[in-house]
């Protein structure tokens, strides 16, 4: 199997090779040239564990490594969840289900990912001998898992960029916490979406890619999204058997990864009744999939951090569809967008429909759910309790533990939420390494703590 580049200019790669780069060289997104039928496979993969299935899942896209060999990285990458489902399926009443995807290292859905993305850069690392810099940008979850991923791993050394005073007090202890030598937490001044940015510059930059060894750990590495279609797989499995094909998945999102994971396995085959892209006050996509206009706006800080966002990154692999897998037309519409341009694009008909909820209906909701069903939800999760379908299936993705969030939760509730993990962390110092928003000042210090 062989990835193209969203924006038509790079040769196609290996799946090695694109994991590796994570940005293509043109500057777009790798997607496989062609998307595979998953259906064929789905009455085999019935009754597998996660790892099992996640090998299964990933020697379809990546089958230059060894099929054992997927099997051994996958055990190794969900053997540190704190579940033995590892994606546990919860329901709480006949329409409504819960999928818990916070029992990973760093209680976030993005250790699904990272923990295996981690693995794939040790390997990479063994394999050519040379070392790599790992560089991302982060809303919050990301860097963190990112970090537990790569931490204390010889060859590697992680970068994570995050807005300064804008992520939850819990996030920036997961990064500036660990102890590990070759972890760089590194908060500069603006919005997630400023961090983003000189992340993208900097692999704007060829000569420096092929100096540090550069490898992107963002939603923008394919790794990234075709780990997280494995949870929708997974939990498809789990619904009763006459209600999977009418059940809708409601994705808490700002970056747009964990929902077009859902939707990619659903052009793949899966047979879902569709998506509901759940946002906060910072609504970009919300307003597209309402009124098809992509306009960026300022972002408001919210009491779900991780999604204030305005630049969704992963939205240019979705935009390739929308546009008929045109890359020229996809560069002209990233060109407006980089612009500040309102962007008006034909709105999906195609089972994707979306919600907001802005601060004060957050805290009113995790009340509401707790009152109702006894089950605690952070702020980001409560996000999808709203608008829900009728008459079908809803699966609510449950994208971060309320431990990370205890002041939203505590004033919604009064119950406050910990974990051990979390605990132990507010006795640690904490190693930050403020930089400006300039991406000379990210690719010298990159350069300077290579080694």
């Amino acid at each position: 199997m062989k990835y193209v580049s969203t924006r038509g200019e790079s040769r196609p790669h290996s799946f090695e090779e694109a994991v590796e780069a994570g940005l293509a060289p043109d500057g777009g997104l790798f997607l496989p040239e062609t998307l595979p039928s998953l259906r064929e496979h789905l009455p085999r993969w019935q009754g597998l564990s996660y790892a099992e299935l996640a090998a299964e899942f990933f020697g379809i896209f990546g089958p230059e490594i060894p099929a054992a060999e997927w099997r051994q990285l996958a055990a190794e990458a969900y053997a540190r969840f704190d579940r033995p489902e590892v994606a546990p399926l919860r329901q709480l009443d006949e329409q409504t289900y819960v999928l818990e995807l916070f029992h990973g290292p760093t209680l976030a859905f993005k250790d699904f990912a990272l923990q295996l993305l981690g693995l794939l850069y040790k390997r990479q690392v063994l394999r050519s001998g040379r070392s790599i810099s790992v560089l991302g940008a982060t809303s919050g979850d990301t860097g963190s898992a990112a970090i537990h991923g790569c931490m204390g791993q010889e060859g590697i050394r992680i970068f994570i960029l995050y807005p300064d005073g804008r992520v939850a007090p819990l996030q920036e202890r997961q990064m500036a916490c660990t102890g590990a030598d070759n972890v760089f937490a590194i908060p500069v001044p603006g919005t997630f979406d400023d961090a983003q940015r000189l992340v993208k510059e900097a692999f704007g930059d060829k000569a420096f890619i092929e100096s540090c060894g550069l490898s992107a750990v963002n939603s923008i590495n394919i790794a990234r999204v075709l780990a997280q279609c494995v949870y929708y797989v997974w939990a498809w499995m789990r619904l009763p058997e006459d209600r999977r094909e009418e059940a809708e998945f409601v994705v808490p999102t700002g970056n747009f990864g964990n929902v077009l994971a859902g939707w990619l396995a659903q052009r793949m085959g899966l047979p879902v009744g569709g998506f509901r892209v759940a946002t906060n006050q910072n609504d970009i996509l919300y307003r597209y999939f309402t009124e098809g206009e992509y306009t960026p706006g300022p972002v408001v800080p919210s009491h779900a951090p991780s999604m204030d966002i305005q630049a969704a990154s992963n939205f240019e692999r979705f935009l390739y569809f929308q546009l008929g897998e045109d890359p020229a037309r996809v560069r002209q519409v990233m060109t407006q967008m980089r612009q500040g341009e309102a962007v008006a694009l034909e709105r999906p008909e195609d089972g994707l429909r979306a919600s907001r909820m802005d601060d004060a209906e957050i805290v009113a909701t995790i009340r509401r759910v707790h009152a109702e069903y006894d089950y605690l939800v952070d702020p980001h999760t409560a996000c999808g309790f709203t608008e829900m379908a009728r008459g079908r299936v809803s699966v609510v993705l449950a994208t971060a533990s309320p431990a990370k969030f205890p002041e939203v939760v505590v004033e919604a509730t009064g119950v406050t939420p910990t974990h051990p993990t979390l605990e132990a962390l507010k006795e640690l110092p904490l190693a930050r390494h403020p930089l400006p928003a300039e991406v000379a000042a990210v690719k010298d210090f990159v350069r300077n703590h290579q080694q």
